[in-house]
């Protein structure tokens, strides 16, 4: 058995993801400090088929719920 104290704890590292509308390659901070959690805009996540999508995409969406 292995001594839980002799295992290194790792960081988290940022998932690389493709934003699913426009394909743009961007990090996810899953440490809670994403670029994501400081955007105005609040979109109900994932829309059917969709994960994450970039700061833009993000805006546009958020900008065609607006109206």
């Amino acid at each position: 058995m292995t001594n839980q104290k002799e295992i290194p704890l790792q960081e988290p590292q940022p998932r690389r993801l493709a934003c699913s509308r426009c394909g743009a390659e961007f990090g996810c901070d899953l440490s809670g400090s994403c670029w994501c959690a400081e955007e105005t805009a609040r979109l109900p996540m994932p829309v059917k088929g969709e994960d994450c999508l970039c700061r833009e995409c993000l805006r546009n969406a958020a900008a065609e719920t607006a109206k």
